[in-house]
């Protein structure tokens, strides 16, 4: 039996706290894929000397985690990670110096202490703005409208696994639509988190679908909130402030 290899030298130091951190992607960088930013923020964070853990094994790398990370191509005000640190450090200077050491566009928002529980289980629903150049208030509004007449409006999307076919009506909460200072259309509305997980894109298809709306050109989303969904208050808590 050949004998099974050991990782040389001592084993890394354990994690002693975890963080979660909000962040905002922002202008060009709304093109970044999640491991774009990985990338990204394992940069800062040897340049900004967070003292980050380590997995073991023949090839360490940081204790990160993300959670359900925005499309590519959508801005967002409410991304979030964790990481896992050796020392105990101060939130808040680990949130300045991570935003200085993150290129313009990925901008730190806050980093809290961890507490107990999952921060997946905290991201219950988005909120999501989406703007549309060139098209009526008012025929946005009827389109809207007929959406939301709909009880269930099935779009289809490619996976690895091939074509699936879902329901894109049924997980958003609300949806209202309105007009920016600058004259543009905009919609507003919150979608459940799902699997497979509804898009901006998805509901655009689904409104497409059931009115027959077609913009000249694909709307600019930016996801504004994600956290915990309150059907009392119809609103998206903050996923990092305590209960």
């Amino acid at each position: 039996m050949a004998k099974q290899r050991t990782p040389e030298g001592p084993p890394p130091p354990p994690p002693v706290q975890k963080l979660r951190i909000q962040y905002a992607r922002r202008g060009r960088l709304r093109y970044s894929s999640t491991r774009d930013f990985g990338r990204a923020l394992e940069r800062a964070l040897r340049r900004s000397g967070v003292p980050m853990a380590y997995s073991a094994g023949f090839h360490p790398h940081p204790k990160i985690s993300y959670a359900n990370g925005a499309p590519t191509g959508a801005a967002s005000e409410a991304e979030y990670f964790e990481i896992s640190v050796t020392e105990q450090v101060d939130p808040a200077a680990v949130a300045t110096a991570l935003d200085e050491a993150l290129p313009e566009g990925l901008d730190i928002v806050a980093v809290v202490e961890a507490r107990p529980g999952s921060l997946a289980d905290r991201l219950q629903a988005s909120r999501w703005e989406l703007r549309f150049p060139g098209v009526d208030p008012a025929e946005l509004e009827t389109a809207v409208a007929g959406f939301l007449a709909e009880e269930r409006i099935e779009v289809e999307r490619m996976f690895k696994r091939g074509m699936k076919s879902y329901d894109a009506r049924g997980p958003v909460e609300w949806a209202r639509t309105g007009v920016a200072e600058d004259g543009c259309a905009i919609l507003e509305m919150v979608v459940r988190h799902t699997t497979p997980a509804v898009r901006p894109d998805d509901v655009l298809s689904a409104i497409t679908a059931a009115t027959s709306f077609a913009p000249p050109r694909s709307p600019i989303a930016t996801r504004l909130a994600q956290g915990i969904w309150s059907s009392e208050t119809e609103s998206v808590a903050d996923p990092l402030a305590t209960d």
